[in-house]
């Protein structure tokens, strides 16, 4: 005999299989990596300290906010950055969207205003494009950690210094590429590409030789320059000779020791605070 079954007219979500889309948390509004935040927002800070130093310095010194507006923009600008990477990397998941429109929609009230009284701002927009579109094609294909996507990264960060400067000086005289503004962003360029290098020698790329010769090679020739150029001022070479020896000791020890990422964390953080205040102790000792 025949059982007759009564079919169910909607099937069971299989849980496994096509789990319900995760909700978005306070966690996804946060960039959650203290490290990222210290590299993307020391340069710019850097550079409007210098500015307003140079600008109060001045006989005819005014009160001027447009450097610390920049700062501001841009603190949205990375929060946008991060946000979005996570979108891309997961490849559209709606719950990382929020974020990315909340914080953009920040980015654009705090922008435009300081678009409107400061067009000139756009001759770097190319460049920031650029540097975008590397960003988010290393999220998207999953690659945010590779050389390329990591000197993407440096390279934006750094230039904010000049931009930063160029604002809080206050001075039509300074071209927007200038030389205390360019001084600022090699040296934040060449600690921070440093610190990449050490950092891939401690985690992902630890037990490469390749790797450990490059970080090497970089700081012997970072220690060098600033040794050349010290002049009056050894605020850098003695910051040089610090990033040397971390970068010589750690991986030394880690081939008999296991060193847990979050104590290349912590030391990579104290190391990005000293080369903020060498760099600035430099810029001042020159201003």
């Amino acid at each position: 005999m025949r059982r007759n079954v009564a079919r169910d007219p909607q099937p069971r979500r299989n849980v496994a299989r096509d789990p319900q889309p995760r909700r978005t948390t306070a966690r996804d509004w946060i960039p959650d990596q203290p490290g990222a935040w210290v590299m993307a927002l020391a340069p710019a800070l850097a550079g409007a300290v210098c500015g307003s130093v140079w600008s109060a310095a001045k006989p005819d010194a005014a009160v001027n906010a447009a450097g610390w507006w920049v700062l501001l923009c841009w603190a949205l600008c990375y929060c946008v950055e991060f946000t979005a990477a996570r979108w891309l990397k997961s490849h559209g998941a709606s719950r990382f969207l929020p974020p990315v429109v909340g914080y953009t929609t920040a980015l654009v009230c705090a922008g435009i205003p300081f678009l409107i009284m400061h067009i000139d701002v756009l001759i770097w927009a190319p460049l920031y494009m650029v540097l975008a579109a590397a960003a988010f094609a290393g999220a998207w294909f999953r690659r945010e950690r590779s050389l390329w996507a990591n000197a993407a990264a440096v390279i934006a960060a750094s230039v904010m210094a000049m931009i930063t400067f160029h604002y809080a000086a206050n001075s039509p005289d300074i071209p927007q590429v200038s030389l205390p503004g360019l001084v600022l962003v090699l040296c934040f360029a060449a600690t921070q590409f440093g610190s990449v290098l050490f950092v891939k020698t401690m985690i992902r790329e630890r037990g490469k030789h390749s790797y450990v010769a490059a970080s090497w090679i970089w700081h012997i020739a970072l220690l060098a320059w600033w040794i050349a150029a010290a002049g009056h001022s050894w605020y850098l070479v003695i910051l040089g000779v610090i990033l040397f020896s971390r970068a010589v000791a750690l991986p030394l020890i880690a081939r008999r020791h296991t060193i847990k990422p979050v104590i290349v964390g912590i030391t990579e953080c104290c190391t990005s605070v000293m080369a903020f205040g060498c760099i600035i102790a430099n810029a001042l000792a020159y201003l």
